[in-house]
């Protein structure tokens, strides 16, 4: 069953039910709303902006902007580019983008002019919806793209000269749903990989493969209408729109967070009564942090005994942070996900709430998910040994769009090779070693960053570390550990290679830099601006060419 058909089926169920709510405490306005049909309500905290709408909105916008592309001559499997920060318009535009038939394409919202140009041609893209923050980066590359792609600005603000206006398009357009005839094998949507070995690839996804991502979650998590699920990471990644889809395959509300200082989430917790909240590893660290200092105290919240579910997806996790949290909040249950843009997000692999004993591994194959992990020659590896973990499964991707040689190196009989190396233990947890490219050969022996940086991330003072490889003229290569320590923290490379006697000799880094680790907006370290600018790229390079 296409997944347009769940909003349809929330529509008829809790119609009146508020089904999104979008809160900005960084955002101070007047307390009115110009907009048709949303509704602004005072929240419980003064200068807390709030927004929300039930599933009968929500389905009307989605079915008054698929109207709308469909007057415009949309058709199935044109591509409709979708560039906002998180807001309450994100997911009835994407609702409506599906319902045509069309193939949703979410843009990250970092994108420079170039990357935003590069993309929307790869996926041939024929129309564009931009937020206001985006005016300038659009501008910049109007005059340049083809003139058949049609500009649509969404925002409250003057339409740009050079766009059509998103509120008066869509103000007379019909409520109704259109008709459509949708299938699981019609194209649904293209993803972008976060793009860390030069220009992302374009990710190709069914109605299939988005409807299995709902059961996925749901299964993992046992979501019901009654939970409350806090969304704070970027709605263009699939990691936080899929996680979503397991309270919106049961009617659930979701509350869409902007910001992620610790008070926002705690405050956002305890305020919407949230049940649910999945966290990246800085937000996780940042919380303990503001906790540890004195400077959040949780006795000035009064409803956190709701909150069941703290998960944490989209890189590696270190035990030491889970063990902290439970220290704080001992009787949540705990969850890690693992997945791709290409898995069609998190839960290919998952730990599971009933497995806390094995923090420290990503956990097992998910809900209607298969796993190996293979050597070189492609063949299974014995249990303790490493290998590239590949994924099989209904969220597989199709293809990278327009790259049928990226695909051919990647989907090998309906296997998703990952890039990413692994170990499964005698129990058959997997645990997380290492990006294959990331791996640093230093004398002949190789050496997993995830390991040494899951081991610093116990060190009292070292508030993030990030693990990469250094050019040595007689070892190849040499591990370097750059170390962001807590603020007021006192450390020295002396400190840190004392700590790191428990660690064999060869895994020792030999080199240690205090500065900033960089982060995208997934949480994923920025290993590629790391190498760059510590001059370790042409490693890299020939790395991946041998």
């Amino acid at each position: 069953m296409p997944i347009t058909e769940i909003l349809e089926q929330n529509c008829r169920l809790y119609g009146g039910d508020v089904a999104l709510v979008e809160l900005n405490p960084e955002r101070q306005e007047p307390r009115r709303v110009t907009w048709k049909e949303y509704e602004l309500i005072e929240p419980p905290r003064a200068g807390y902006y709030r927004r929300e709408i039930t599933w009968n909105v929500f389905n009307e916008k989605a079915n008054r902007f698929a109207n709308l592309l469909l007057a415009k001559g949309i058709k199935k499997d044109d591509k409709i580019a979708i560039l906002l920060t998180n807001c309450l318009e994100w997911l009835p535009i994407y609702f409506g983008v599906l319902k045509t038939g069309a193939i949703a394409v979410p843009l990250n919202f970092r994108y420079t002019s170039e990357e935003i140009r590069y993309c929307l041609g790869l996926a041939e893209v024929d129309a564009l919806l931009f937020g206001p923050e985006f005016i300038g980066r659009v501008e910049e590359i109007a005059d340049t793209l083809p003139s058949e792609l049609a500009l649509i600005f969404c925002g409250r603000e003057t339409c740009p000269t050079f766009a059509e206006s998103y509120i008066e398009l869509t103000a007379d357009c019909s409520s109704s749903s259109p008709d459509i005839k949708l299938t699981d094998d019609d194209h649904a949507a293209i993803y972008f990989s976060s793009g860390t070995t030069g220009f992302p690839k374009a990710i190709l996804h069914n109605h299939g493969s988005l409807m299995h991502s709902c059961k996925v979650e749901q299964a993992h998590h046992g979501q019901t209408k009654d939970d409350v699920f806090l969304c704070i990471p970027p709605l263009y990644h699939t990691g936080a729109k899929m996680h979503w889809f397991g309270s919106f395959l049961v009617g659930g509300k979701a509350i869409l967070l902007k910001g992620t200082e610790p008070k926002y989430i705690l405050d956002a917790v305890s305020d919407e009564k949230c049940s649910i909240v999945w966290l990246l590893v800085p937000w996780a660290q940042d919380i303990l942090l503001a906790l540890d200092s004195g400077k959040l105290k949780l006795e000035n919240y009064e409803n956190l005994a709701q909150w069941r579910l703290m998960h944490i997806g989209a890189q590696p996790v270190p035990q030491s942070l889970i063990h902290r949290w439970l220290t704080y909040f001992p009787n949540h249950q705990y969850d890690t996900n693992y997945g791709l843009s290409e898995s069609i997000g998190p839960g290919c692999v998952h730990l599971g709430v009933e497995n806390v004993r094995k923090v420290g591994a990503i956990g097992v194959p998910g809900y209607g998910w298969e796993t190996k992990i293979v050597g070189e020659d492609k063949l299974p590896v014995k249990d303790g040994d490493v290998g590239e973990l590949c994924v099989k499964g209904p969220g597989v991707m199709l293809c990278y769009y327009n790259d049928e040689k990226a695909t051919a190196e990647t989907l090998r009989d309906g296997w998703l090779f990952t890039g990413d190396m692994a170990m499964r233990d005698e129990d058959g947890f997997i645990f997380l070693v290492d990006r294959k490219k990331d791996v640093i050969i230093t004398g002949g022996e190789n050496i997993y960053p995830v390991q040494i940086e899951n081991f610093l991330s116990a060190h009292s003072a070292i508030r993030d570390v990030a693990v990469i490889g250094l050019p040595d003229p007689r070892l190849g290569e040499i591990t370097a550990a750059i170390v962001e320590l807590k603020d007021g923290a006192d450390c020295t490379e002396e400190d840190i290679n004392a700590f790191c006697h428990e660690l064999p000799r060869y895994k020792r880094p030999r080199k240690v830099i205090f500065a900033k680790v960089p982060r995208n907006p997934t949480g994923k370290i920025e290993k590629p601006k790391l190498r760059t600018l510590y001059g370790a790229n042409d490693i890299v390079a020939a790395q991946n060419q041998s």
